[in-house]
């Protein structure tokens, strides 16, 4: 029986964003490849599109992968999208989602760990140690430098996912490693996984030390805590600014034919474009993803954060719906508008099924989604949450009080019935820091969307209240995971959301 083929793939799913794929063995179709790939891809592959390869035959020219057994073993290969599909970069002709640069990280933490190659005298170490391991069960005795070695690829593979890792992902990277090669687990009565996540945490955090020093922007943030020089500092594990809610790009240095000076220039001429009667999308697009930097800096690069209304007034375009969409793919390299209602749309069923059968025990489910009839108003109460601060309601003649609203929807309707305010708004308004940021749609899901763009765009803090709702949000619905264990309710619904 022939051995499975391995198969090691680098694959664009976008023009400058590249992902790595690794097939233990060969799908049995195309079809198969493209769904393997959109789930392990997910949310950055979806719609219809074709494979292209780089066929040796042809100097590496590309060819549409028809038959499966053309799939190189290691290689290359291009998603292409029908003309006119624009699901992997806009919803809208004014959603103009940027292309993330090279040098900003592409990519969120995997479901599964990669064990990355060594180099040559590493990879024929290691596969002469498993041999020997499997035949009698001896561990390998690794030199100091070849040690050394292996945990600098480890470091730097696993510092291209996040600087920050968590416990549990260095127990998922120690445990793919010696997974994949079993002789080195340690001495007998030790804990193999324990071991090499404790030296893979040491040297990710001497590596992230190193970077810092570099003027890495994501990790010098964070330096200058206390120390003998400076008593008075915050201690070094106190208010460590770093992502918090699975943000891929959540800080990042300038670029490199820039400075401060001349992004500025450019912050004017935003201000400039936006203040015009008829305003180029594009040009807006375009200035807005080369100042990122500078504007993620302001806002979450410094000691105090600053207010919103500040920082719109500074980036006006922020008040924009289509650059809340554009900033929110630049933060996570996610369509947002796209993944949140493809999963929003695929789960309504189920959680409409589960809201109704809490209901007969209950009885409050079911009086809620008769009034509003929608899985956004009934999550909360269905994870026994206070939305009543969040959905907010006011008549147009009235003039609301806002007063301790950090960040809230607020429906504007033309008369006090439920379903005028439900069905018919006159507006819905996204209120942040206690007033009225901007008025967005009039339909409810729109509008949440909207904010959770505001959310990431802003670097606020979900609702003291709603804490578990915006996090089924974040990891059900957009699938932004970051690998924190899930609280008690929330994880019993998502289990039975995937139970069938």
């Amino acid at each position: 029986m022939a051995a499975a083929q391995k198969h090691v793939l680098r694959v664009y799913v976008a023009r400058d964003t590249a992902l790595k794929l690794t097939l233990l063995e060969r799908p049995k179709s195309v079809e198969e490849l493209k769904e393997i790939m959109q789930e392990r891809f997910k949310p950055r592959l979806d719609g219809d599109f074709s494979l292209h390869y780089e066929d040796p035959d042809f100097d590496g020219d590309l060819c549409l992968l028809v038959d499966i057994q053309e799939l190189p073993e290691k290689g290359t290969l291009r998603v292409v999208r029908p003309e006119g599909d624009t699901s992997s970069t806009a919803s809208s002709d004014t959603d103009l989602l940027p292309h993330v640069p090279a040098l900003q990280r592409q990519k969120s933490w995997p479901d599964h760990f990669v064990v990355p190659g060594f180099g040559y005298e590493i990879e024929h170490i290691l596969e002469e140690g498993n041999r020997v391991y499997e035949e009698s069960g001896q561990l390998l005795k690794l030199k100091r430098s070849q040690k050394s070695e292996i945990l600098k690829k480890m470091e730097e593979t696993i510092y291209s996912f996040k600087p920050y890792p968590h416990e549990k992902e260095l127990a998922m990277a120690a445990q793919a490693l010696i997974t994949a090669h079993p002789c080195l687990r340690m001495t007998a009565g030790e804990d193999g996984e324990l071991g090499w996540k404790r030296h893979v945490g040491y040297k990710v955090a001497s590596y992230r030390h190193n970077l810092a020093k570099a003027g890495v922007a994501e990790v010098a943030v964070n330096i200058g805590k206390w120390s003998r020089n400076n008593p008075d500092n915050d201690h070094p594990h106190q208010n460590i600014k770093k992502a918090r809610k699975a943000e891929v790009n959540y800080l990042i240095n300038l670029p490199k034919d820039q400075t401060p000076a001349t992004l500025e220039t450019l912050r004017e001429e935003i201000i400039h474009e936006v203040e015009k009667t008829e305003q180029n999308q594009l040009v807006i697009g375009k200035l807005m993803n080369t100042t990122y930097a500078l504007r993620r800096q302001e806002i979450v690069g410094v000691l105090v954060a600053p207010q919103v209304r500040d920082v719109v007034d500074r980036w006006p375009a922020l008040l924009m719906e289509s650059q809340v969409f554009a900033e929110f793919h630049r933060i996570n390299n996610v369509n947002l508008r796209n993944q949140f209602y493809k999963e929003l749309d695929r789960h309504t069923p189920k959680l409409i099924t589960l809201f109704r059968d809490k209901a007969t025990k209950t009885g409050k489910i079911a009086e809620e989604l008769a009034k509003q009839a929608l899985v956004l108003r009934a999550l909360p109460v269905y994870l026994r949450e206070d939305a009543s601060k969040f959905f907010r309601t006011c008549n147009s003649a009235d003039g609301p009080d806002l007063t301790d609203t950090p960040v809230a929807l607020l429906t504007v309707a033309t008369d006090d019935t439920t379903d005028a305010a439900l069905f018919s708004p006159e507006s819905i308004c996204i209120v942040v820091e206690d007033e009225i940021l901007v008025s967005g749609p009039t339909n409810l899901a729109d509008s949440f969307l909207l904010l959770f763009g505001y959310v990431y765009a802003l670097d606020l803090q979900y609702p003291k209240n709603l804490e578990l709702t915006f996090t089924f949000i974040q990891k059900v619905v957009m699938c932004l995971e970051d690998n924190k264990p899930l609280k008690g309710r929330l994880l019993t619904l998502k289990n039975d959301l995937f139970n069938e």
